[in-house]
């Protein structure tokens, strides 16, 4: 599917292209940005409508389109104002810098080299702003090695076999995903990816992926819409279920911790405190970290999945004859 942010991304690489190119083939063209010819068409109708401001004839991209569906060759003019070098402001650069910066954090080792170069160049348009305290962009990251495979199956389309550290439940799974995007929020590096285990999508901080390699399996399709992560993981979670516990003082570091939609202080301390809950196995495993010093008030039987998990572990306690 062609997003208008893609086409526009495309446009604007295309121009300084085709004026370096005149003449070039249709074919050539699209291959060469990893289109298809049709695509490709409907991108020069958009660019034909578009030039400087007036848009009267001689402001606007000149195509010759009876060449392009004539002879399958492009000829493109009056658009040498695209071609101009771009003058970035000092914020503009910084904003850059910091991107490149946050970029580097989960890029593999072998794309490094060319960021690293692109981002000494932009840091002598930033000047001093570049080496500020205020421009500061700490990323927590996989291994060079992890990154690479990750990085290696999600460029090919292939599915990974991850060895996997869960916090939550103190446990290593194996299990294969397919890879669908690698993304940095709140300093975290983090792969969303399909996961045959879980059933379903899943986002795997990269600083916890204990090994990967990657299969020869191509990712498959699957009818999942990534979330929109640019209001951080409060926003991501609007549609996850509520759930309210009741907090000893020994656990109201959760309220802390954790995104919550609302906190009541208890007079004799503690808290009351209703945040949203993604999986019920972190539900458990959080349940299980507390002991006794967290209650589940609602939804009914929410914790009742951490009573059984302890319960069998007193039962196995009680047979070796530590209980």
């Amino acid at each position: 599917m062609m997003t208008s942010r893609a086409q526009v991304r495309r446009l604007l690489a295309l121009v300084p292209y085709l004026r370096e190119h005149d003449g070039v083939s249709l074919t050539e063209v699209a291959a060469s940005f990893g289109i298809s010819p049709v695509t490709l068409r409907a991108d020069l109708d958009v660019l034909w409508m578009c030039g400087m401001p007036g848009l009267t004839p001689g402001d606007l991209i000149d195509i010759d389109m009876d060449a392009v569906d004539g002879e399958g060759v492009i000829h493109l003019s009056n658009a040498d104002y695209l071609t101009r070098p771009l003058r970035l402001s000092a914020d503009e650069a910084l904003a850059l810098v910091l991107a490149l910066r946050t970029l580097r954090g989960i890029a593999g080792p072998g794309k490094r080299a060319a960021i690293d170069s692109a981002l000494a160049k932009l840091e002598s348009v930033a000047g001093s702003q570049a080496h500020s305290g205020q421009a500061a962009v700490l990323v927590q990251g996989a291994r060079d090695e992890i990154q690479a495979q990750v990085s290696d199956g999600l460029q090919r389309g292939l599915r990974l076999d991850l060895t996997y550290d869960v916090a939550t439940r103190a446990e290593t799974t194996r299990r294969q995903v397919d890879p669908l995007r690698v993304f940095v929020l709140d300093g975290y590096g983090y792969l969303e990816a399909w996961c045959y285990l879980a059933g379903g999508l899943r986002t795997f901080r990269l600083d916890r992926i204990a090994a990967v390699a990657v299969t020869d399996v191509p990712v498959a399709a699957h009818d999942v819409v990534l979330r929109d992560l640019t209001g951080g993981w409060f926003d991501a979670l609007a549609d996850a279920p509520l759930v309210t516990l009741e907090l000893d003082p020994q656990a109201s570091w959760i309220a802390e911790y954790y995104p919550t939609e609302q906190v009541t202080q208890r007079p004799g301390g503690g808290s009351v405190v209703t945040l949203r809950v993604t999986h019920p196995s972190w539900l458990e495993g959080m349940l299980l970290r507390l002991g006794g010093h967290a209650r589940v008030l609602s939804p009914a039987g929410a914790g009742d999945s951490a009573v059984e998990v302890a319960r069998e572990a007193l039962d196995q306690y009680a047979a070796l004859g530590l209980a």
